[in-house]
């Protein structure tokens, strides 16, 4: 190996290296400042809230696949979103009742995790009638509708544990 040769190769780790470093472009279809958080993660995400709050895992599988979906069009500050999502839906074998509904709990409050801080650092809006709330057992938020808590985590077993931000 000769001189130039080393010095090329160099020169392509510091590039690589740089370029690794740099911050994640926002893309295309991320959300501006200030605007409305997008239906097509609010919206299935809320019915997966819903099925939970309830101790049922009907329709969590496709609702997060949606979630998925709608994440990989908003570009690469949803990563963790998409990420989060599909490990959800990876949750839920091919019949729903088959599952440990823990795991799934578990995973949705990774979803709710991502979803809120990708709001958080956006200055995002909720739809009216919609808050985040947060389980001090669970430490983690959770998204609703209506203004009786009715806690993902916990089901029917405390549907009331928690606050709203």
């Amino acid at each position: 190996m000769n001189y130039e040769t080393t010095k090329l190769g160099l020169l392509a780790m510091a590039i690589g290296f740089a370029v690794s470093c740099m911050p994640a472009p926002m893309g295309g279809n991320t959300p501006g400042s200030g605007t409305q958080m997008p239906p097509s993660i609010i919206d299935p995400y809320l019915a997966i809230q819903e099925a939970l709050a309830q101790d049922s895992t009907d329709g969590i599988k496709a609702n997060s696949g949606k979630i998925g979906t709608a994440a990989t069009a908003l570009g690469a500050p949803a990563m963790k979103i998409q990420t989060s999502a599909l490990q959800l839906s990876g949750s839920i074998g091919a019949e729903e009742a088959d599952m440990d509904i823990k795991v799934v709990r578990q995973r949705f409050g990774a979803l709710s995790e991502a979803i809120d801080t990708y709001m958080t650092g956006l200055k995002l809006t909720l739809p009216d009638g919609v808050a985040v709330a947060y389980c001090p057992m669970e430490k983690k938020p959770w998204i609703q509708r209506g203004d009786q808590l009715a806690n993902p985590y916990y089901g029917k077993e405390m549907p009331t544990c928690g606050s709203f931000r």
